[in-house]
């Protein structure tokens, strides 16, 4: 068993240099998918699909909370950073259903939690 252990994890990521992430091991936390609108892709160096390891129970604020600690440049730009609620032209979608007026804390379908399908963060489009 390995409580109290610390786990090392290798993060690689084209156009990024790899980094070691060292913590204490958790079998809770989750590899999950997340796809990003190319404004937020740009704005993080990354690319349109990363991967997050986020503690259980996987929830929108979660996934949000690695993301914006992943990628310190994107806090403010999905949430207000004062009261933390979805900015207004930004959708989260999983599983072909439409998650942006779920509460954060509600936990995200298995098929997320697991990695099997990707959150997906989409830039709304106005105008007519």
């Amino acid at each position: 068993m390995n409580v109290g252990r610390e786990s090392t994890a290798v993060v690689a990521q084209p156009g990024i240099a790899r980094r070691r992430l060292c913590r204490p091991f958790n079998c809770m936390d989750k590899i999950i998918r997340v796809i990003l609108p190319f404004h937020l892709r740009a704005l993080a160096h990354a690319d349109s699909e990363i991967t997050l390891e986020v503690a259980s129970p996987v929830t929108q604020a979660s996934v949000l909370d690695a993301l914006e600690e992943r990628y310190p440049m994107l806090r403010g730009t999905i949430r207000d950073p004062t009261t933390r609620q979805r900015r207004p032209f930004l959708r989260f979608f999983a599983c072909q259903e439409d998650l942006s007026h779920n509460p954060p804390d509600v936990p995200l379908p298995e098929a997320v939690a697991t990695g099997s399908e990707p959150f997906l963060i989409i830039g709304a489009i106005a105008g007519g």
